[in-house]
């Protein structure tokens, strides 16, 4: 039986591994989302490494597309592409860019890095989807400094109004983003309660417990003309002591001495 534990912690390790041998990107909200992709890609959506493009898929917008070393990891895991390449991360030539790109990496749905847009990207997948009759869901990641954006409110309206319940997507609430905390750059709180006012069925959870984050999903298939937020809460650098809850390694890649005390603290720790 998959130990979904063991995957995240590879999937971590892998940022750590990617965002030092690179010298840039953004360890801090890859490690938080680690457990979020775990339960998607090896759980939860219906998907297949051999045939990427497969009609009946489910799709992922990653919205928040500056932690593209998380998707990346996650994907080299599941078998999109050999995970040596993954020390090519933001390489000149590299298929695995700064943030994602549909057009040169496998199992990439979407290109993305522009924060405020997936939302409204999932929104046209979603649908589409509904007007050709097809029953794939449109999962959408979002940061909670995105939802900053006013156009992640008009999305979100829409989602509504077109009773979308084929969207499902999980807020990435570690509280911090580049500027600070999120509260004090713009306080996005009560988020639950704008996203149950926008007419969203709103669901709360432990964003690192996965057996949460699978019942959460779980629980978003089966609701009907509405769409789905996740509120996930989580610690940004998650698993690693010295990046955790430290807005200093949004952006930051580790040094090679930092990188070398960050695995072995994954290799040992209960993360």
């Amino acid at each position: 039986m998959l130990n979904l534990k063991e995957v995240a912690r590879k999937i971590r390790i892998d940022i750590i591994e990617q965002t030092q041998a690179a010298g840039s990107g953004h360890p801090g909200g890859s490690l938080s989302i680690a457990d979020i992709l775990t339960v998607l890609y090896f759980d939860k959506m219906n998907i297949n490494p051999n045939d990427p493009k497969m009609a009946g898929r489910d799709r992922l917008v990653l919205s928040k597309g500056h932690v593209a070393p998380a998707l990346y990891a996650a994907l080299a895991e599941r078998g999109y592409f050999p995970k040596s390449e993954l020390l090519s991360l933001r390489k000149f030539g590299s298929s695995l860019q700064g943030h994602p790109d549909m057009k040169s990496t496998p199992g990439i749905d979407m290109s993305s890095g522009s924060l405020g847009q997936g939302l409204s990207v999932a929104n046209g997948m979603a649908l589409a989807a509904k007007l050709d009759g097809k029953s794939h869901h449109v999962f959408v990641i979002l940061g909670d400094g995105e939802v900053q954006e006013g156009q992640i409110w008009e999305a979100a309206m829409s989602a509504a109004h077109y009773k979308l319940d084929n969207i499902i997507a999980i807020l990435d609430a570690n509280g911090l983003q580049i500027d600070g905390t999120v509260e004090e750059v713009m306080s996005i709180k009560p988020i639950d309660k704008k996203f149950f006012a926008f007419g969203w069925h709103v669901i709360e959870i432990d964003g690192h417990n996965l057996k949460a984050i699978a019942d959460a999903i779980d629980e978003a298939k089966t609701v009907k003309d509405k769409p789905t937020m996740i509120i996930a809460n989580t610690v940004k650098g998650k698993g690693v002591s010295f990046m955790e809850d430290n807005g200093a390694w949004h952006g930051t890649a580790p040094s090679e001495e930092q990188g070398k005390l960050a695995i072995e603290e994954l290799k040992r720790g209960t993360v």
